[in-house]
């Protein structure tokens, strides 16, 4: 299975994911890259993309690429995220680039950088995601 079909397999697994209309675009162990685009409905007040919305969109992000770094046969699951938000996002797409700080037996930390159609930081997101033995 090559990485983009692999990617789809995800993204379908994940209803969230899919309600939001992620789209990965990179998926290697070393980097996830995904778009997501603004919408009325993922906005607050302002037509302001809702930091919800951005969380959302990294922990997935981050999550696939926790995914991409686990050993045969585990899972993993959010334990632990961090977001720093930089500027608001009013139009246009937003695109994620995971990567992992820490890959672990027990513990895989990934930062995820947020950044809106003219490269500008939106969000940094650090996440640790623990590595579920297969049962």
């Amino acid at each position: 299975m090559d990485s983009a079909e692999f990617a789809r397999l995800v993204v379908a697994n994940m209803p969230f994911a899919a309600a939001l209309d992620i789209d990965i675009t990179e998926l290697t162990p070393q980097q996830v890259i995904a778009t997501m685009a603004w919408a009325p409905e993922r906005c607050t007040t302002g037509g302001i993309l809702h930091g919800g919305a951005l969380m959302a969109f990294a922990d997935t992000v981050g999550a696939v690429c926790a995914v991409a770094n686990l050993p045969q046969g585990a899972s993993t699951s959010t334990i632990e995220s961090k977001t720093n938000f930089f500027r608001a996002v009013r139009e246009g797409t937003v695109t994620a680039s995971s990567l992992p700080l820490h890959v672990g037996r027990t513990t895989i930390v990934v930062q995820t950088d947020l950044t809106d159609e003219h490269g500008k930081l939106v969000a940094r997101v650090t996440q640790t995601q623990a590595v579920l033995a297969p049962k």
